[in-house]
């Protein structure tokens, strides 16, 4: 196949007209062509690389990856380089492969990375453990490209044995590793970073990029449906403030912040977990656009999506170039990214309308073993009028939690939520077949009533449950055990749920119907007074240990600044 086109060269960051030529797959010839006053060409659109999307849990989307991809083409992605923890702290090694599996049965480039923490802590119940043996295994397979964020920051630190087996083994087949490390600084990251750990795409604010790039890392920005990280460090009048109060800075850098080299400062764009309602609406595409208005050159911008993921894990597209994959995308403009066509491996998969291909199911075994549950299991006993407790305090859009106390009070020996205080109960339960629950409060969620329950809490999945009252918290798990897995709401009013039978965490519906009922849900749980703008993925995130301060397992109450377990109730 030959043509000619408008093409970005993100090699030379230039724009020019060539005639290119496709066999089998690959770039075979890109001839530039010289314009002069007598060039007649007619082209419609610009070619730029497809996006590839470099930290994605493709379980966060709740759908298949075959399901995820007809999605994604139509924005423009044509490879995700995906990390199947999730699916791995449920269904170990087989639950990775059958999303290869599935993968393979659709047009779309799938790279993915041997998850390194299953489970993420010792300090949570998951359905599997993938030690050195498994992470070999997997390593050993071209479709792993690389070693799965390292959580286990403590281990790498503290060198555990386990943990320095996995990195060394990455390094043994030559797969970069990714990492995990939030707030971690000084002599702390340093360690971090000599376990040969390259990537973090956990970055909260400006310093921490600055220091972890400057130590030699490759930063990921974040710009998925929960943790959205993108305003806050391309913020260029904050470098120079930085810039300003050398103090704040801890070092001299005075000429990172001139708008020419602020943007290498920061390597991809990723969504890390996106889900299925923001997913219709845009993937990268819309994070590149959004980086722009931020103000990162279009082009710089682009790279983070294309090119740099691509060198990075080594893989074979990114650029148009002879030699590489012809993945590529027609766009309107630079301006706009408006997406006409989208090409993998030469051949149209988005066509401006529809998409090409269709997408296989996954079969689904029931995941979730344990047992009903009642309004007594959710109960938190106190000998007194008045009960001093601890409290997980959580924020609209961040993962990063923070430790609150409260003052509550008893009723039958029972601590009572209170929602003047905007203070609620807030439980995990082990669905492997212990039976065992912690329960806790929460604040910052806004439930004036009902009950919210999930089989999706990072990263061991037992369900979660945030709620007024213990009967509606019993309720909405049952709820969920009845689906098989899936999402829940609960309330004296209505009762609704979407069931997500593989893993307890996915749908082999198509992203539409997913999406749909998914937002029946969150409108729900708006009625019940939630004031947060992504409530199931921000309660996902309120289990997962190893991103502070405090978080609750299906064992207790974890502060993760200490890294052990503390009492609910203060003495």
């Amino acid at each position: 196949m030959a043509f000619t086109s408008f093409i970005l060269d993100v090699v030379s960051n230039s724009v020019y007209p060539a005639r290119i030529t496709i066999e089998d797959g690959v770039y075979t010839n890109i001839e530039p062509i010289l314009i002069n006053e007598r060039t007649r060409l007619d082209i419609k659109g610009l070619m730029i690389p497809g996006f590839i999307d470099s930290h994605i849990h493709i379980e966060s989307s709740m759908l298949t990856p075959a399901q995820f991809a007809r999605v994604a083409v139509r924005h423009g992605t044509t490879g995700v380089v995906c990390d199947p923890h999730e699916i791995a702290n449920v269904l170990g090694v087989g639950g990775v492969e059958a999303m290869i599996e599935n993968s393979k049965a659709v047009p779309f480039n799938f790279f993915f990375t041997a998850p390194s923490c299953v489970p993420a802590t010792p300090f949570e119940t998951s359905g599997a453990i993938l030690n050195s043996p498994e992470i070999e295994y997997l390593l050993k397979k071209d479709e792993i490209v690389a070693l799965g964020e390292m959580m286990n920051y403590p281990g790498v630190i503290n060198g555990d044995e386990e943990v320095l087996s996995k990195l060394s083994l990455a390094k043994q087949y030559g797969k970069p590793i990714d990492g995990h490390a939030p707030l971690l600084t000084r002599e702390n990251l340093d360690k971090y970073i000599a376990g040969g750990i390259i990537t973090d795409h956990e970055c909260s604010n400006l310093l921490e990029v600055i220091e972890k790039k400057m130590k030699g890392m490759k930063i990921m920005v974040r710009d998925g449906s929960s943790a959205l990280n993108m305003e806050a460090l391309f913020d260029l009048e904050r470098g120079r403030n930085l810039v300003e109060n050398p103090d704040a800075l801890g070092m001299v850098y005075h000429e990172i912040f001139n708008e020419r080299i602020f943007s290498p400062l920061f390597d991809f764009i990723v969504s890390d977990d996106k889900h299925p309602e923001d997913l219709i609406k845009g993937h990268l595409n819309v994070s590149v656009l959004k980086a722009v208005e931020l103000g990162i050159d279009i082009i710089q911008a682009l790279r983070m999506v294309t090119i740099n993921p691509a060198y990075h894990y080594n893989l074979n597209c990114g650029a148009i170039v002879e030699g590489a994959r012809a993945d590529y995308v027609i766009v309107d403009s630079l301006s706009e990214l408006n997406i006409l066509k989208t090409y993998i491996g030469g051949k149209c998969v988005f066509d401006g309308e529809n998409v090409l291909f269709d997408a296989p199911e996954i079969d689904a075994s029931n995941s979730v073993n344990t047992s009903k549950k009642t309004a007594e299991d959710f109960d938190i006993y106190y000998d007194g009028d008045e009960a001093e407790v601890n409290v997980i305090e959580c924020f609209d859009g961040e993962l990063l939690t923070e430790k609150a106390t409260a003052k509550l009070k008893t009723k039958d020996g029972k601590i009572q939520s209170d929602i003047f205080q905007d203070v609620l109960k807030i439980a995990v339960v082990e669905r492997y077949g212990g039976n065992k629950i912690a329960n806790a409060f929460i604040k910052g969620f806004g439930l004036k009533k009902g009950a919210i329950a999930s089989s999706i809490a990072h990263d061991s999945h037992n369900i979660i449950v945030i709620g007024y009252n213990s009967e509606s918290m019993a309720e909405a798990v049952n709820r969920v055990i009845d689906d098989k897995g899936g999402i829940s709401v609960v309330s004296e009013d209505f009762t609704d749920s979407l069931s997500l039978p593989i893993a307890g965490l996915m749908s082999n519906e198509e992203a539409h119907v997913v999406a749909r009922k998914l937002e029946t849900l969150h409108n729900m749980v708006d009625v019940l007074g939630c004031k947060i703008e992504a409530p199931f993925m921000t309660m996902a995130f309120m289990a997962l240990l190893v991103i502070p301060s405090i978080k609750i397992s299906d064992l207790g109450l974890f502060d993760g600044d200490s890294f052990e377990f503390i009492d609910v109730v203060r003495n």
